[in-house]
């Protein structure tokens, strides 16, 4: 579990095909302080720390986890947002992110606000029930707040320490980004659906 408050930045190293799975090695000042069998926010998606050292860590994303993420569009040198899971004994800042990304959205718009930015996500309609105006999402990983929602788009503003310290500084038009909705949300969107008459 994550708070989508992002710790630091890690930069793709290399890029290993293994079957239909894909093989990351990333360099952060977080892979240091990283065991093996640890969970890790990788732009929003929770993957397993398989190895790491002071130069590095691996991971691996298998074939489900590329279909529904932007992971697959990763190159050598993409910047990539990472948190350590939640600690129980620590502050909920953002809020309850699980890591398991629901669908990838695409810029659509990017603007400069005198010293905020104002970003702009499409993402596919069949979701739209989950976005709400002032609602809670995660893009790749970044606890952030909706709104001009619409059926198939919305708006976030990125306050300057999180522009200036997240990938979203790099963000451009048409990019892909990893999108998980609020988690109670979905809950109440099932439990809805189940007590609709038939």
């Amino acid at each position: 579990m994550f708070t989508g408050i992002i710790e630091n930045l890690a930069r793709v190293e290399e890029i290993i095909a293994r079957g239909s799975n894909l093989s990351f090695r990333l360099s952060s000042p977080l892979s240091g302080t990283l065991k093996p069998d640890q969970s890790l926010s990788h732009n929003g998606v929770c993957l397993t720390v398989e190895q790491a050292d002071a130069s590095g860590h691996i991971v691996t994303a298998v074939e489900e986890t590329l279909k529904k993420t932007n992971l697959g569009s990763w190159k050598k040198g993409t910047i990539v947002n990472l948190e350590r899971c939640l600690t129980m004994n620590g502050r909920l800042d953002g809020h309850l992110v699980q890591g398991h990304v629901d669908t990838v959205g695409h810029c659509i718009g990017k603007e400069e606000r005198n010293g905020s930015h104002l970003i702009t996500f499409g993402f596919n309609p069949s979701f739209s029930e989950l976005v709400i105006e002032k609602g809670s999402i995660a893009i790749n990983g970044i606890s952030l707040t909706c709104f001009d929602v619409q059926p198939d788009r919305f708006s976030v503003a990125i306050v300057p320490y999180t522009y200036a310290h997240t990938n979203m500084k790099d963000i451009v038009e048409g990019d892909p980004v990893n999108l998980e909705f609020d988690m109670m949300g979905k809950y109440v969107s099932k439990i809805l659906a189940y007590r609709m008459p038939s």
